[in-house]
């Protein structure tokens, strides 16, 4: 049941793995691929609502064994990547803790959405995805050298 669940994920993930590898394989400086990253995991979550919704439970579930599956099976090649991307960056920092930082700071801004847009100073370019990631990518960059 695992193995069928997990080529199921491995199956939608494919074709978002391809956009993101296309990033680690540019010339992009370190920089313009972090942005590049983020805007691309922000377009993710908004145009794949289903995977995206998937994530969300699994999450939540929290269950061990298919969390283990998740992180091995279909994500530890491109978090890996973003490390290397972080090691790079800030060399002096924790690699795992910026590359969670990176994908956490990106889904909170769409998941969230639905409330900021009703809280104060809300503005309508903050629904933007080129927006969110430049905001993100440049909050990131900031605490490299704080």
């Amino acid at each position: 049941k695992n193995a069928l669940y997990l080529d199921a994920v491995r199956f939608s993930f494919s074709d978002k793995e391809q956009v993101f590898d296309q990033i680690w394989n540019s010339d992009f400086t370190a920089k313009e691929k972090l942005h590049s990253f983020i805007r691309s995991l922000i377009d993710v979550m908004l145009n794949d609502r289903d995977f995206h919704r998937l994530m969300q439970r699994e999450i939540l579930e929290a269950d061990p064994e298919r969390m283990q599956l998740l992180a091995q099976g279909v994500f530890n090649s491109q978090f890996c990547l973003l490390m290397q991307l972080m090691t790079e960056l800030a060399p002096e920092q924790d690699a795992h803790l910026l590359a969670t930082s990176a994908i956490g700071l990106a889904k909170y801004y769409i998941e969230y959405q639905p409330l900021l847009k009703n809280l104060p100073g809300w503005k309508s370019e903050h629904e933007i995805p080129e927006f969110i990631a430049t905001h993100v990518t440049t909050l990131l960059l900031n605490s490299f050298q704080a």
